[in-house]
């Protein structure tokens, strides 16, 4: 659940209260305030705190970081200070309440203060599409994977799927993808975010998803290689003993937990009118949460001893001794249902026999991307030490097309010791070659990558600071503007920094990007998509679909030859020309800066003909920012008029 969907209160209260009994709480999409991150220590009799003063009953030695930080497909408010500071990574798949819609913050919800986290502006919608629409593959969301335990070795990573029949089948693909947990949800339960339309009459029992999956992952051996949740409208112990029985070893309680914190279910979280102040950002709203994570705890204490007294009645100890054992189920008799009478229940009760052999219960450490170049670039005692005492250096690195996240464990142990912008130093590192993907993930303020030669998809991935820049070989005989140097989901997520490649970019360029800025020299389809903020420069033809979803940012397109406006998807964007001083500045100052770093022939024919082009160049403004100063004459004139505060 989503910080954005709940309170800020109740959000922290349900993650200390989780904290305080070895749980996991989840972040949901959405980021993180770094100030959860820290553990209270000026907690005073009254059980209050300066660091947290809006929450009540605290302890010296609680703290609110949510242990699992989902990121969706690295969307909204991922940055590497928010990644590193996970116990687990959630890749977001699907909802088991809204398979396959995905999901959507109102405007109204998006208050100053959601809008900070997600790099967003207020009042502006937040749109979610199903993951889908960002991981079209396995090899996709195996990729993603490998990001995440390349920034966070440390971290789990789990993958979310929803319950629907042939989940087993993805579940071995997702297992097979190094993933360390799989979570099954169920079609019970929501979202504190989404209308009602979206959460009724949606999906199938959690049962059946984990019967299915665990069945698929025993009989392909590959059962011992995740750990199987399961969630979705879970409210008693008696859910947890069926859960466990039919394979499951963790378990996800979501609308229940609110309730213990004080929800009365008043089922208009989508209005921001929740009277208690559970699902709402309206500030006196919040004022009326009474919750405490004391609360909770005792609601978890009462679910641990109905499922001790359950145990105790089967003959076990521990829970650890019946996950699987579903010979200990069996049919209810004497149920005289009509709609029952024909329903086979066999694919809930048959399943593999794990009496004899237990050892796929023990599934070892997280799993390893093995060796990788950014181990060798850590280990170099230069770059050690420009870490540590936050100095220059520079090194030049030969990479090839395996070479896979490159800087992204680098920006990790970065963000570890100094947040997301506190490292001083500069680390610039010179690569040639053909890289792999994800080049430049999460790069951070004070990395600059440079590469001569090529790279694969996901250039700047959830980049937050530094610079990437990227040009053909010396010896290239090629016309760089007329020739693919990047491949597809470039930018993809971005919450700042900025990336100069001298060449053409694949397919879906700067989605979801929310404050990174690009100057290429063309791109694929759906540039731009889904766009929150930033600013996008393309001196080159771009494929259709142009600006869809696209809610915040500023986007500039060279067209020569008059094809662009059929190019834009006109549902949320307007087009225009370039018509204020500050939209001309901004865009001659980015294509000054690619020009400088990557020695393009076409930005210095740009400006070296500057009132021949600008009339050539089309923005792309979405209304939140229609009176920005680079937009808007008016806005400017009103800056100029309006009296001094």
């Amino acid at each position: 659940m989503s910080l954005g969907s709940l309170s800020r209160e109740a959000h922290e209260t349900l993650a200390i209260a989780m904290n305080r009994i070895g749980g996991k709480s989840n972040s949901g999409e959405g980021g993180e305030d770094p100030v959860r991150f820290k553990v209270l220590n000026d907690v005073d009799e009254k059980g209050l705190s300066q660091l947290l003063p809006h929450l009540k009953g605290l302890r010296n030695g609680d703290t609110a970081s949510s242990a699992i930080k989902q990121i969706a497909s690295g969307r909204f408010g991922v940055t590497p200070e928010y990644l590193v500071s996970a116990k687990q990574l959630e890749i977001k798949i699907a909802q088991g309440a809204k398979p396959g819609e995905g999901g959507q913050l109102p405007g109204k919800k998006v208050s100053p203060y959601i809008a900070m986290l997600r790099r967003s502006k207020p009042g502006v919608p937040l749109i979610s599409p199903p993951p889908h629409h960002d991981i079209y593959s396995i090899e996709d969301l195996a990729q993603l994977i490998f990001d995440l335990h390349q920034i966070n070795p440390e971290a789990k990573v789990s993958v979310k799927l929803v319950a629907e029949v042939g989940i087993g089948t993805v579940a071995a693909g997702v297992a097979k993808a190094n993933a360390d947990v799989i979570q099954i949800s169920g079609h019970d339960g929501g979202t504190g975010a989404s209308p009602l339309s979206s959460i009724k009459h949606a999906g199938v029992p959690w049962e059946l998803g984990v019967t299915e999956v665990h069945r698929v992952l025993m009989e392909n051996q590959l059962r011992d290689r995740v750990l199987l949740r399961a969630d979705g409208g879970f409210k008693t112990g008696w859910d947890v003993v069926m859960a466990a029985l039919m394979g499951a070893e963790e378990y996800g309680f979501g609308s229940v937990a609110m309730i213990a914190e004080g929800c009365i279910m008043a089922r208009i979280c989508h209005t921001n009118n929740c009277p208690v102040g559970v699902a709402t950002q309206q500030e006196k709203l919040r004022q009326r949460f009474t919750g405490v994570p004391e609360h909770v705890v005792n609601f978890f204490y009462f679910i641990a001893e109905e499922v001790r007294s359950l145990l105790a009645r089967l003959g076990y100890r521990s829970l650890k001794d019946v996950i699987g054992r579903a010979d200990l189920l069996k049919v209810r008799e004497g149920v005289k249902i009509t709609k029952t009478q024909s329903l086979n229940l066999d694919c809930l009760t048959q399943l593999p026999d794990t009496r004899s052999d237990r050892s796929w219960l023990e599934h070892g450490e997280t799993h390893s991307n093995g060796a990788v170049l950014d181990d060798q670039l850590l280990s170099d005692p230069a770059i050690q030490a420009a870490i540590r005492d936050q100095g220059s250096v520079s090194q030049s690195i030969d990479v090839v097309n395996t070479d896979r996240t490159v800087g992204a464990r680098l920006a990790g142990a970065i963000a570890q010791k100094y947040g997301d912008t506190g490292f001083e130093g500069q680390i610039t590192l010179n690569f040639t070659g053909s890289v792999g993907q994800s080049f430049g993930a999460f790069n951070l303020p004070g990395m600059s990558l440079y590469l001569e030669g090529e790279a694969n998809d996901y250039v700047g991935k959830g980049m937050h600071g530094g610079e990437i820049i990227i040009k053909p070989p010396a010896a290239a005989t090629y016309a760089p503007s007329e020739n693919v140097i990047v491949g597809n989901t470039c930018l993809y997520g971005a919450t700042g920094g900025t990336l100069f490649a001298n060449g053409q970019a694949g397919e879906r360029f700067a989605v979801r990007n929310s404050k990174g800025q690009a100057v290429i020299e063309g791109a694929g389809d759906h540039c731009c998509e889904y766009m929150t903020g930033g600013t996008i420069v393309v001196l080159g033809r771009v494929g259709r679909n142009v600006g869809a979803g696209m809610t915040g940012g500023l986007a500039y397109f060279l067209d020569e030859d008059g094809s662009f406006p059929e190019k834009v998807n006109p549902e949320i964007v307007k087009l225009q020309r370039v018509q204020t001083p500050a939209g001309e500045q901004q865009l001659k100052d980015l294509i000054a800066a690619h020009g400088d770093r990557t020695g393009s022939q076409k930005a210095a024919q740009i400006l070296n003909n500057w009132s021949e082009f600008l009339p050539k160049f089309w923005q792309v403004v979405p209304p939140s920012e229609a009176d920005s100063p680079e937009a808007s004459q008016g806005a400017v004139e009103e800056k100029v008029l309006s009296p001094v505060q």
